[in-house]
């Protein structure tokens, strides 16, 4: 382990992003928000967060008081599932090590959404046919690519386009996940209708060739992501409601900016989203992945869309916005998009520098990240990864 080394820190305490700011009813003391990073550490076959090791992560990343944490990806049924070791929170066992994980997180005096996931065509094909479960998605057969459609054939599984009780069956199972966070002790959940998961899937006209009334049309595939904001809305109220997008995102076979209609789409997703906070229900807060990240497998600066901007976004929806994508080695980016409602999202020097916020606010080095370890089942790139005052200790060099 290192400091990182390829980009010059700038002090931000005097810069917007040091400022308080209200997102739902939180009152957050800066806008450093932790991403949602998925990390495999949960326990297979049961998605429990592991006990061992998560409380101890969150509660590594949540020291500065008043963080927003977005949780890692969590499954909301075993259905929506396929990644043996992502945590799930539908089931009283997983709540139980949550509740401790958002003890920890509120100890601090920070605040935790929870983010809540469903992978659609994105799961594992052998995966779900090993455990008798659908491989689900916007419509029947239309692969990610041939690789994904070999080893669908190869499990003897078929890529299958949910009906509309199936729909109906997964938006009762986003409810019963937002309320179980609440009960846990979040303090709201975060829609993932991004990255090539299965509301993205509806999204975009890649992967949806339905002709019923969630297919074809820009208001028909936006209305199974709008009716899962609908349905959390009345289950736990909108300001405990936050929601993810990635328009320009190419992962798992997404259109991006090659789909002409790119702006319409989330123009009227995020209109929709305005016109029910004009009636009361403003969610706390839209989450935009920015284009200079368009495949997040990918190394950082790799895939980089620069001809495009979310600044769009502040013309349809007038709460808060919170914006991820190498924020952290671009601090002069950071200075200028950070205005009264913006917030920034850190994800992988999170994973690195549990102390992000203090660093940033200082100017002082980052820890390099070992991405080999992102996704690895121990501690080693989880939890060990020390604050800058131990890393002075082990003998690093500023």
């Amino acid at each position: 382990m290192s400091f990182q080394t390829n980009f010059t820190p700038v002090a931000l305490k005097d810069a917007n992003l040091f400022k308080p700011i209200k997102v739902g009813a939180m009152e957050l003391d800066h806008r450093v928000v932790m991403a949602p990073l998925t990390r495999m550490r949960a326990l297979h076959p049961n998605h429990i967060p592991n006990e061992e090791l998560t409380p101890l992560y969150y509660d590594q990343r949540s020291k500065a008081p008043g963080t927003l944490i977005i949780t890692e990806a969590t499954f909301i049924s075993a259905q929506a599932g396929g990644y043996d070791n992502a945590p799930g929170i539908w089931s009283e066992e997983q709540v139980a090590v949550w509740k401790k994980i958002f003890a920890k997180i509120h100890g601090n005096n920070s605040f935790v959404f929870v983010q809540l996931w469903n992978l659609g065509r994105q799961a594992i094909p052998s995966a779900m046919a090993r455990d008798g479960l659908r491989y689900d998605s916007a419509s029947d057969d239309l692969y990610i690519d041939e690789e994904t459609k070999k080893a669908a054939f190869d499990a003897g599984i078929k890529q299958h386009g949910i009906t509309k009780s199936e729909i109906k069956q997964y938006i009762a199972e986003y409810v019963h996940a937002a309320k179980n966070s609440i009960e846990a002790g979040a303090d709201g959940v975060e829609i993932h209708s991004a990255n090539s998961y299965i509301l993205n899937q509806f999204l975009d006209p890649i992967s949806n060739h339905r002709t019923d009334e969630y297919g074809g049309s820009i208001e028909n595939r936006a209305r199974f992501s709008l009716e899962v904001v609908d349905a959390l809305i009345n289950a736990i109220g909108a300001e405990r409601v936050g929601i993810r997008f990635s328009p320009f995102g190419k992962y798992g076979g997404m259109s991006g900016s090659d789909d002409p209609q790119v702006y319409e789409l989330y123009s009227y997703l995020l209109d929709q989203l305005e016109s029910r906070a004009q009636f009361g229900n403003r969610l706390a807060y839209v989450h935009l992945m920015e284009p200079r990240v368009t495949n997040a497998s990918l190394e950082e600066g790799q895939g980089e869309d620069l001809e495009h901007s979310n600044d769009f976004a502040y013309e349809h929806w007038k709460g808060p916005i919170i914006r991820s994508g190498t924020f952290a080695i671009n601090p002069d980016i950071t200075k200028r998009v950070v205005d009264d409602r913006t917030l920034i999202a850190y994800g992988r020097y999170f994973i690195s520098t549990p102390d992000l916020p203090h660093r940033l606010a200082e100017g002082l080095p980052l820890n390099k990240y070992d991405r080999p370890t992102f996704y690895a089942p121990s501690a080693v790139g989880y939890t060990d990864y020390p604050t800058y005052e131990e890393a002075l200790k082990l003998g690093w060099k500023a």
